[in-house]
């Protein structure tokens, strides 16, 4: 099976409409990109990464020692509340939340640290300063007087250190808090860690002292006012509820300590003729659908009447007695005519006793209409007075909710009086030590694995940034997507590093590097109507990129498949091919371009099969103007008639005029590209002087792939078989038969 990398193949069909044979294929993961850009610029990593870690030991052996102590306490949820009223949000909203980071914060402030400060008088100690290793202000003057500019300098220089080098701790999900000190002196951090507690303590305490002493005298006055007012709302309620004959028959106050009325008498009254009116609402309408439902002997209460259904059930037997008669004797019979009677006159009654049936439903309606009306007259006249009621109620709501406002207010406060009173001025603190700090045995600081984890963190950093940087600036072909995004021309081939002599590995047909050829050769048979190009100049940007090796290639391989192929080396300044067969540069193309006719006397049969060479011949002094005239063209259609295919290894597009000129002498150019090393805005510029001379490209060859670095295409598709694309053998079988 034929194989290619898993590329976009453009091809021309017979009707000169180009096809795109897509792989199936599917695109380089994101990580395996990475990876790639990883292996590109591992040496680069490498350094910069091992210069980062090399910094990191260095400081880290040049730093000081550090020991820090560790004291740890349990904060309470303890707040205080003079007043112990609620605010207006959420009872326990965010308390907890709140309070602990108060109390956090606290632990960091400037007065916790100026505590601590006075109690050791660390201003005055040169060991503190030193511990931190820093120079007190004044250095030298240890007698400085209590109120001396220098010694107001060295306190706040001293608060700033400690503030510096306190860290405070919460542990998560519990009250206890770490208070950790760090300084050069074990003995110093756990000093200064035990009297930072003691501190906070006394700074709570001093704190609530301060609060309970205001809070008598404050409570006192409030409480005269609000007993005042108290009085007054209270009074002013009884009051209006008299006025406006606002009778209460129940009323119940919520958890809130709010009185609201459940009853009163007027609605009480309203409630009872309100039902009475919805059962007398009931009877008159029953009454009336009795009325209205027809036939009243088809009715129930005909049907279930007693008397009615005697005389029915006597009807029905004088009936069928009748109708027995009727067989056999006339109408006028006596007998017959006697039934006849009876039964007209049981009609009769029972007609009676219907109408009386009717009668007594006319009655009970009326009498259930005009009970209704009556109920409906007095419930309006209760209800007018309701609803003056309701509108006197408003005011009254207003009185009561301003004497429950002061109820409430003044019970709170005097039960907070009472408590203050039994609890006295001072009360237990919430704070409580656990652990005390004890000097530490062993340095803190520095930590050499952490500060190389850091120091590799950060190379790691910087590598990152360097290496998208470089992927950044960096134009070489790295993937066969590349071509396509970047060129714009269709890929026609990858070609793999070789790991000894290209020719020698042309040797094997099974190589990877002739397997790569050969997959260019079959792509090259689908660029134009008639097949395989007849003639075909390979180029390339700059020298080195593999266009003479890859000349000789398509030619041999080309030779393999029984044609008759001519390479021609038209480098008329740096010949190769002669080199490659070991023959002779005597005579070759410049003769032939000088004006020679004899052309095949100059063409090298080769020990290939199929292959042969035409040599560049005497270096010219000028090759451009040989290569320039129409000597060239006629030279490749002379050729063309003699051999199936002819194959020209051309020089370099960039700084010379030559290439163009050979690539119009022949059907199209093969444009080889160096993976890696060949920059794209190189390429695209001799694509383009290529293009604007009339030369027709069929395609780039990517050359000099390092498969063993998964260098090119992300590593994917260079496995067993040089592994070009498993399925290209079907595509190139559907454009076959397009063709």
């Amino acid at each position: 099976m034929l194989k290619r990398s898993p590329e976009i193949a453009t091809t021309a069909l017979p009707d000169g409409q180009d096809e795109q044979i897509e792989e199936a294929s599917v695109l380089p993961p994101v990580l395996l990109q990475y990876w790639q850009s990883i292996v590109r610029w591992r040496l680069v990593i490498g350094g910069i990464i091992g210069a980062c870690l090399l910094i990191g030991l260095v400081v880290t052996l040049l730093m000081a020692p550090l020991y820090t102590a560790r004291t740890q306490v349990e904060i309470g949820r303890d707040q205080k509340n003079v007043t112990n009223v609620e605010g207006l949000e959420a009872r326990d909203q965010g308390r907890d939340t709140e309070f602990y980071a108060t109390q956090y914060a606290l632990l960091e402030a400037v007065s916790l640290a100026e505590r601590v400060e006075r109690k050791l008088d660390l201003a005055r100690s040169e060991a503190f300063f030193e511990a931190h290793g820093a120079t007190p202000a004044g250095s030298g003057d240890l007698n400085v007087g209590a109120g001396s500019p220098v010694l107001k300098q060295r306190r706040r220089q001293a608060t700033s250190l400690l503030l510096s080098n306190v860290e405070i701790n919460p542990i998560r999900m519990s009250k206890l808090v770490d208070i950790k000190y760090t300084s050069r002196s074990p003995e110093l951090s756990a000093r200064i860690a035990n009297t930072w507690t003691q501190e906070f303590i006394g700074a709570t305490m001093d704190r609530q002292f301060a609060s309970t002493a205001d809070a008598r005298k404050f409570l006192e006055d409030r409480l005269a006012a609000l007993r005042t007012r108290l009085e007054q709302s209270e009074r002013n309620v009884v009051t209006y509820a008299s006025d406006k004959g606002i009778v209460t028959l129940s009323s119940a106050r919520d958890e809130d300590g709010r009185t609201f009325t459940q009853r009163t008498l007027a609605s009480t009254d309203l409630e009872a003729l309100n039902q009475a009116l919805i059962a007398a609402r009931a009877q008159r309408v029953e009454a009336e659908s009795k009325i209205t439902s027809g036939s009243v002997g088809n009715s129930s209460e005909v049907l279930t009447n007693p008397v009615v259904a005697g005389l029915r059930g006597r009807r029905a037997e004088i009936g069928a007695e009748y109708a027995k008669l009727m067989v056999p004797f006339e109408p006028g019979y006596p007998t017959a005519k006697a039934l006849k009677e009876q039964m007209d006159s049981l009609d009769v009654a029972i007609a009676r006793e219907t109408k009386r049936v009717t009668a007594s439903r006319n009655q009970a309606y009326a009498e259930a209409l005009a009970r209704e009306k009556d109920l409906e007259e007095r419930v309006a006249t209760l209800k007018t007075q309701l609803d003056t009621q309701t509108r006197n109620s408003i005011q009254y709501n207003i009185y009561q909710r301003d004497a429950d406002t002061n109820r409430q207010l003044y019970d709170a406060l005097l039960q907070r009086y009472k408590e203050i009173g039994v609890a006295g001025t001072v009360g237990a603190s919430n704070i409580a030590v656990v652990d005390e700090a004890k000097v530490p045995t062993a340095p803190s600081s520095p930590n050499m694995p952490l500060n190389l984890l850091i120091a590799l963190a950060i190379g790691l950093v910087i590598s990152a940034a360097t290496v998208f940087g470089l992927e950044q600036i960096d134009e070489g072909i790295h993937s066969p997507d590349d071509v396509k995004n970047f060129l714009k021309v269709p890929l026609l081939g990858n070609v793999p590093l070789s790991t000894g002599a290209p020719v020698e590995d042309l040797e094997d047909p099974k190589s990877h590097v002739a397997e790569a050829y050969f997959s260019i050769r079959s792509t090259l048979a689908f660029v134009t109507n008639h097949g395989l190009p007849q003639s075909i100049a390979v180029v390339s940007s700059k020298e080195g990129e593999g266009k003479s090796t890859t000349a000789l290639a398509l030619a041999e391989v080309i030779g393999r498949t029984g044609k008759r192929v001519l390479l021609i080396d038209c480098d008329l300044r740096s010949p190769t091919q002669h080199r490659l067969f070991n023959i002779g540069n005597d005579a070759g193309l410049a003769n032939l371009l000088a004006g020679e006719d004899k052309i095949l006397e100059f063409v090298h049969e080769t020990s290939k099969r199929g292959l042969f060479l035409l040599t560049s011949g005497p270096l010219p002094p000028s090759p451009a103007e040989l290569l320039s005239s129409e000597r060239l063209g006629d030279l490749v259609r002379e050729f063309v008639a003699h051999f199936d295919h002819v194959v020209i290894d051309a020089p370099p597009v960039l700084g010379l005029t030559d290439s163009p000129l050979v690539g119009r002498a022949t059907e199209g150019v093969v444009f080889v590209v160096e993976a890696e090393k060949t920059p794209r805005r190189a390429v695209r510029a001799a694509l383009d002087r290529l293009r604007a001379i009339g030369n027709h490209i069929f395609g780039v060859v990517v050359t000099k792939i390092d498969v063993s670095q998964h260098a090119y295409g992300y590593g994917y598709g260079y496995g067993y078989g040089y592994g070009y694309g498993q399925r290209y053998g079907e595509k190139a079988k559907i454009a076959g038969r397009a063709a």
